[in-house]
């Protein structure tokens, strides 16, 4: 009864913009404009790649990034800190790391009145950008310890909890390649993540340009751009980037359309996925689009801002049977088909 009420429930439009966030609008997209320029100057390439930061950067999600070594994943993380005044902190996960050696922990200091008192020595966790190097490689606890603060932006240590500072965004980073003594993520901690920004080889003539300006004299520093305040601000003028309700439709559909199960998924679906994508995905495929219209200077959400953000939102959030993984096709290949089908 519940539902066929809410069902019946007029939807209120969301209103547009005010003047000042249509300045604000225009402001982001003409930063976002100038942070490829800064970047450009190191990092060769990966223009999506860094949208693709950016995009969850200002909807306040994590990402995954997944790419062989050497893709400059730790210096493209580390210069976006720098361009935006932003705390940088890298963590080499393995497999003895604690996770005190990520949150930090309770140390006996000599209090200098001739005694000792707990202090609490802060771990890693405590930047603005952390860079969650090879999180696979660390047990099953400390990357629990991970996904808290990713979760809550708030750590408890010895009882005691701990605010992490804000703006606060975790990129964590898996080795396609060597799968040998790993702890893959559990399909409900990849939720965790809003994207997996999957990072290839360079084309011959950005290999070259790699070649020349990461051999010569050293990088340049950048220019700072952004503030954490800017950031936070434009954070929350994400959130009211307006979304005509055609827009909640699509996404939810096409959400709805990875479930082999409930009869919303195409026939040519079914033997390929045994697990679809669940709802997060949709807040998720909103909250994307919302900050990729925000980053393009565009004062609401259009269908090309949700197809700029499926693939990566979705393909770590489906699980392919052993009948796609036979005839080669991966998560992405299933997704790219979907959003083929829209067309």
């Amino acid at each position: 009864m519940s539902q066929s009420v809410m069902s019946s429930t007029p939807v209120a439009p969301e209103s547009a913009l005010s003047d000042d966030d249509v300045a604000a609008v225009d402001r982001l997209g003409k930063v976002h404009h100038r942070l490829r320029e800064e970047l450009g100057r190191v990092i060769v390439g990966q223009r999506d790649t860094i949208d693709l930061l950016l995009v969850c950067l200002f909807a306040r999600r994590h990402a995954l990034l997944m790419g062989v070594p050497g893709l400059a994943k730790t210096l493209l993380v580390s210069k976006l800190a720098e361009t935006m005044s932003l705390k940088f902190s890298r963590i080499q996960f393995t497999p003895d790391l604690m996770p005190m050696d990520i949150t930090g922990t309770d140390i006996l200091q000599d209090n200098g009145e001739g005694r000792r008192e707990f202090e609490f020595a802060h771990g890693p966790v405590f930047a603005n950008i952390i860079l969650a190097d090879e999180i696979n490689r660390a047990p099953p606890k400390t990357q629990a310890a991970m996904l808290e603060a990713m979760q809550e932006q708030r750590i408890t240590v010895v009882g005691k909890g701990f605010d992490l500072p804000s703006p606060f965004m975790v990129l964590a980073t898996q080795n396609p390649v060597e799968q040998e003594g790993t702890y893959p993520l559990p399909e409900a901690q990849l939720d965790r993540f809003m994207a997996l920004i999957e990072l290839d080889y360079p084309s011959e003539e950005e290999e070259i340009a790699i070649a020349r300006t990461t051999t010569g004299s050293k990088l340049p520093s950048l220019e700072h751009l952004m503030t954490g305040d800017d950031i936070i601000a434009h954070q929350d003028l994400v959130r009211r980037i307006p979304v005509p309700e055609h827009i909640y439709i699509e996404a939810a559909q096409l959400v709805r359309k990875t479930r082999p199960a409930g009869g919303t998924a195409p026939e040519w679906l079914l033997p390929l996925v045994s697990w679809g994508a669940g709802p997060r995905a949709v807040q998720d495929l909103i909250l994307g689009a919302k900050a990729r219209a925000a980053l393009e200077g565009s004062y609401m959400v259009r269908s090309e801002d949700v197809r700029y953000v499926a693939l990566p939102v979705l393909t770590h959030r489906i699980i392919t049977t052993f009948a796609a993984q036979a005839e080669g096709l991966s998560a992405s290949d299933i997704i790219g088909r979907l959003l083929s089908e829209e067309n």
